[in-house]
């Protein structure tokens, strides 16, 4: 198995999501209604759903480009020389002069469990004209990536431009909303945990029966190829040609901010655009799940091709 993740060639992976500075505030566990805790410490760090998976990507060894928005302020900055730092190109990010870059706040309980409140801010202001201004880093990609943390018209627009140029398109529901049905349709990989996949469905997951079902509902909506994560138990998929469940790592969690996110991120670096080593690639995206659980923050968590592999071998 390790064998097959050796790189050859990285894909290339450009990624259209949001930028958020995080602040994480440590709690003995969630707040009841009404009720005032104290926290046992407070940090911030990058982040953002797009950001992260950029991230994850790129340190598994993906040639990485990030289409997205900031406010013209520190924490913009401060994103976009994040990005910089793992070697992701960051020219298709525009400075919005008007609304600030976005946030977000986690409370992270004893159990490696959290609670996040988004501001969209800037990621919420991409135009359709923007991503169609950049069309050449969608069209160099092996796979486009994107998620619910900015506009679903831009989402639409970019997954169009993709199809067009024979680009593989990854969509990650979440969080969670009534999907524009013109998605799905230039959608070839939709990737939702089995909480976003009931939601878009309306089919509960419990067991293998309902996560076909849940395939097949997909299918009809018009995305042809499913992955539905389970958390700690693992991760479903199912394409025109198979399916099956691949089992997560059993680690103790210390913090599961980012955990989806690394997941689809390591997977787009791995994955062959006709999807025919889904099975390796899944597993690839456990073990780097994995080990972004056992560590403290989003961003900073996420594990490097070379640790990935040295877990994997333990």
């Amino acid at each position: 198995m390790v064998k097959e993740w050796k790189f050859i060639m990285a894909n290339k992976v450009t990624v259209l999501g949001s930028l958020n500075v995080d602040t994480t505030l440590r709690v003995p566990r969630m707040p009841l209604p009404g009720e005032t805790l104290s926290t046992e410490n407070k940090s911030s760090a990058a982040g953002g759903k797009g950001a992260n998976q950029a991230v994850a990507a790129a340190r598994a060894g993906a040639e990485t480009r990030f289409i997205g928005k900031v406010g013209n302020d520190d924490a913009g900055r401060f994103m976009v020389e994040s990005l910089q730092e793992d070697k992701i190109d960051t020219s298709a990010i525009v400075t919005d002069k008007t609304v600030g870059t976005g946030s977000a706040f986690i409370l992270l309980d004893e159990e490696g469990q959290n609670s996040i409140l988004v501001y969209g801010g800037s990621n919420q202001q991409i135009k359709d004209a923007e991503v169609l201004a950049v069309e050449d880093d969608i069209a160099k990609a092996d796979f486009l990536i994107a998620q619910f943390e900015t506009p679903q018209a831009a989402t639409l627009a970019a997954f169009t431009v993709a199809k067009q140029h024979g680009v593989t398109t990854i969509l990650n529901p979440a969080p969670a909303a009534e999907i524009d049905p013109a998605i799905l349709k230039v959608t070839d990989l939709v990737v939702p945990n089995e909480t976003e996949s009931a939601v878009l469905t309306g089919i509960e997951v419990t067991d293998r029966a309902s996560m076909d079902a849940n395939a097949d509902k997909f299918r009809a909506m018009g995305a042809k190829n499913l992955i539905i994560t389970v958390g700690s138990k693992g991760a479903y998929y199912a394409t025109e040609k198979e399916s099956g469940f691949v089992p997560a790592f059993k680690v103790k969690a210390v913090d599961t901010t980012a955990a989806g996110d690394t997941f689809i991120g390591a997977l787009s670096s791995q994955l062959k655009s006709d999807l025919s080593n889904i099975e390796s690639a899944l597993t690839f995206a456990q073990r780097a799940s994995s080990l972004t659980v056992q560590g403290l923050g989003a961003m900073p968590s996420i594990p490097t091709y070379d640790e990935i592999i040295a877990a994997s071998k333990k």
